[in-house]
Formats: structure tokens, sequence, C-alpha cells
């Protein structure tokens, strides 16, 4: 496929969307939504992985919480990905991703994933361009084994917010008693390196995507739901599922 470019693509909803109707779409998508996980832990014949990329601020937690807070916790599981610890630096770098794919039956959600092995560490030069397309060769490979042999569904979702949006939710998390536990002076700092962290994203858009990424607007979070929980809903519905029946006596 050609390159990809974020700077092209609009962080905000198409103007034909209005917002009323698309959260009563989406109030409308997660009863479906409701029911179809429960079959798909009924069934437990396919899995689920959601890896959810973005910059800072651009609303991953409010995503996970919003979109999949509805569900069966007992068919959903959450994985972040932070700093590595040093016994996972002593290991390859998906040593400690493979060990949280899920299981049949499961949602399995990344917040952050192995794409931070090819996005960080090359912003900060912690790994040289060859490495980087290794690693590459390696994340396609691992999303084609769990495609192949365990039946997952992998959507990958890059959460497309703008450097404006951004800032002012930084901002919010000094001045909202609610969100200031989220407050790291970090995030102003790695925010200026705007520019590198587009570049190396698009870098992974263009050559990991064997299973498609989607961009979706994050400037508004209404439209940023509505997009993955309609696109989650059109994948459980395509697994064509069915409840499996009483159980023969053994």
């Amino acid at each position: 496929m050609g390159k990809t470019l974020l700077s092209s693509i609009s962080t905000r909803a198409p103007k034909e969307f209005d917002k009323q109707e698309t959260k009563a779409k989406t109030e409308a998508i997660m009863q479906k939504l409701d029911e179809l996980q429960n079959l798909l832990y009924a069934e437990s014949k396919h899995a689920i992985l959601i890896v959810i990329q973005g910059m800072d601020a651009s609303g991953k937690d409010g995503v996970i919480r919003n979109v999949f807070g509805t569900l069966n916790p007992q068919g959903v599981t959450v994985k972040s990905f932070k700093v590595p610890t040093a016994e996972e630096l002593s290991h390859d770098f998906l040593w400690r991703v493979h060990a949280h794919a899920p299981a049949k039956g499961v949602i399995q959600i990344f917040n952050r994933s192995h794409y931070e092995d090819i996005l960080v560490t090359r912003v900060h030069h912690l790994i040289d361009d060859d490495t980087a397309k290794k690693r590459m060769k390696a994340i396609n490979d691992f999303e084609q084994l769990l495609t192949e042999h365990n039946s997952t569904r992998i959507l990958k979702f890059y959460l497309h917010v703008s450097p404006e949006e951004q800032q002012e939710r930084l901002n919010e998390r000094i001045h909202d008693p609610a969100k200031q536990w989220k407050y790291n002076a970090n995030d102003f700092e790695e925010a200026k390196k705007w520019d590198d962290y587009m570049r190396v994203y698009d870098d992974a858009f263009t050559h990991c995507n064997n299973v498609p990424w989607t961009i979706v607007p994050a400037d508004q979070n209404w439209y940023k739901e509505y997009l993955i929980a309609n696109t989650l809903l059109k994948t459980l519905q395509d697994l064509d599922m069915k409840y499996p029946g009483l159980k023969k006596e053994q």
C-alpha cells in the first residue's frame, strides 16, 4: 500500500454526522454488542484483540471505559503496556505481549501495545531504523500467527487527535480535580516531539498494515466512540456465531 500520511487526515467527524443522532446510534450499537459479546463468550471459537494507540490525551482510557465498560467483565480484559521492566527487557520485545494475547471467547484490549517498541523507541533513538524494520516484520508475523492459529480478529485503532486538542486536554489535567491524577509533566515534553511521532506512526501504518489500521478522528469523543463501537459490531456480526446446544453427557 501507499504511505499513510496522518497530516492529510482530519481529526474531526465528517460534517454529515450530527452529534445527538450519532450518540443515539452508539447507544443502539452498545445494546447489540452486549448480546454479541455474550455469544462470543458462549461459543468460544473466536478471539478478539483490540489495539488502541494514540498520542497522550488522545482518549484511550475514555474509549475503554465508554465503549467496553458496559460489557460483561467475564469476557473482556485490558492490558496497559508501560515502560518495560528489567525482566521484560531481557527477553525479545514481543515476550511480554504474547502472554496477553486473547483466549477464544475473550475480547482483549491493549491500551498501547507492541507498537510502542517501534514508536517511542525510535523517537528516543533507542533503536535504529534497521532494527525497527526487523521488528515490523516480527509484528506482522506475530499478528498473522494470532489470526491463523487462534482464530483471532485483530482491530487496530489509532486515535487521531490534533495537537491543539491534545494541548487543551493536557492542560485540563492540571486544573480539573477529576483529571489531576493523570497529570504527568513529561507528557508536555513528549508533545514537543509531535512531528517525530507522526513520522514513525506513518511508517508503522505503512509497513504494519497486513492487519489494517483504522484511523479514528479523535477530537470529538462522541464520534470516536461511535466509530470504534460500530467497527466492533460489524466484526462480531461477520463471525456468524451461534450458541452451542446442550452438552452431551459423558
